[in-house]
């Protein structure tokens, strides 16, 4: 008794009425009406089987992603970094030259800002930029006290 073929046809059917592929083996066949199933040679006589709920399709089985989720929303508030979770080396994970550029274009676009509204002279800025290059200032807040205690008066704060 094969029945491969009805299987294939079902396939196929059960297919195009779930918008979505239906393997082989993912078809049920009601043991008792295997005789009829096996008599089933056309598209029209498995169509009407699957009408009947003698042939049915299984339904789809997967892995749930609910805890990958859940980490994932953890990784971006920032948890799950403590040390049993790191494999790079702090340099791998965060490089020097990435912290670096991330200050110094913080520092330099502070500058240009100061220089641009007035703040500070052309030959100030010259000065406060070659100082930054040379990696004097830890932060743009490092930068702004220094800038002040050299008698420079800037804005924003009340």
């Amino acid at each position: 008794m094969i029945i491969s073929n009805q299987k294939r046809l079902a396939a196929d059917i059960l297919s195009r009425r779930e918008g979505r592929t239906v393997g082989i083996h993912r078809i049920w066949i009601n043991p008792d009406y295997l005789d009829e199933v096996t008599n089933a040679v056309q598209k029209d006589d498995i169509r009407q089987l699957i009408e009947e709920g003698v042939i049915k399709a299984k339904p789809m089985i997967g892995n749930s992603r609910g805890r990958a989720r859940k980490a994932e929303s953890q990784k971006a508030k920032g948890r799950r970094k403590g040390h049993g979770s790191r494999k790079g080396t702090a340099n791998a994970r965060n490089p020097r030259k990435h912290r670096w550029m991330k200050t110094i274009r913080a520092q330099r676009r502070t500058l240009k800002d100061l220089r641009s509204d007035s703040s500070i002279s052309p030959s100030q800025y010259r000065y406060f930029y070659r100082k930054a290059k040379g990696g004097s200032y830890r932060s743009v807040a490092h930068l702004k006290t220094n800038i002040e205690l050299e008698g420079i008066e800037i804005g924003g704060e009340a």
